[in-house]
């Protein structure tokens, strides 16, 4: 299992990032996300993430050759590692492109896990977000509401950011149905697509995608 590649799709808040991360601990995965990466890039002025930014600003996807620059890279590193790749692909030439990058070091997704959620159940979710940009500590609102805006873990200020206000939350979706669908079919045809409902209990959720990675 700890060769294992997969790819996790879902729409922005479905929760794929953190069924991601608990699913690469639970089978020794190495966790890729794209969207951690980005902002990394973001935040140290890179080239990268300065080009990178205005797109995300916008809640728009970041173009394929920047994307396909920043995985080729990563997955040179990883080797024979396994690895659960969460953000990416998000467009159909994305989805090709990976799948032809692997093939050429003779490895294929074995999995493509699709988290499904109800797009008003995400917008609810996204708007009550909150980050610590000290720890970068991620927190809800609506599940703690006791909580204020003060970091549980280090007593730093909670900001919002502003891909999480909802008129850009709400053309994320748009983004996702129009660009990003098309690759669950695509995975779909390819064989290896799971499908889990991301709206119930977290360790629920989990405890059904390792079942059905089994």
């Amino acid at each position: 299992m700890a060769g294992m590649h997969i790819v996790i799709i879902g729409p922005p808040g479905s929760g794929k990032g953190t069924q991601a991360s608990r699913v690469a601990d639970a089978l020794g995965l190495r966790h890729l996300s794209t969207g951690d990466l980005l902002r990394e890039a973001v935040a140290n002025k890179t080239p990268l993430g300065v080009e990178a930014e205005r797109y995300m600003r916008d809640g728009l996807l970041v173009p394929d050759d920047l994307m396909l620059g920043l995985i080729a890279v990563e997955l040179e590193t990883l080797g024979d590692t396994g690895w659960i790749l969460d953000g990416f692909p998000r467009t159909l030439p994305q989805a090709e492109a990976l799948s032809a990058m692997l093939a050429e070091r003779k490895i294929a997704v074995d999995r493509a896990l699709l988290v499904d959620v109800d797009p008003e159940v995400i917008v609810g979710r996204l708007t009550s977000r909150r980050v610590c940009p000290a720890c970068k500590a991620v927190f809800n609102l609506a599940t703690m509401p006791d909580a204020g805006e003060i970091c549980a873990r280090c007593g730093g200020n909670l900001v919002k950011r502003p891909d999480d206000e909802e008129e850009t939350v709400r053309r994320r979706l748009d983004v996702y149905e129009a660009q990003t669908a098309p690759v669950v079919d695509y995975f779909r045809r390819a064989g290896g697509l799971v499908t889990v409902d991301g709206a119930g209990d977290m360790d629920d959720i989990t405890a059904e995608i390792l079942r059905l990675l089994k």
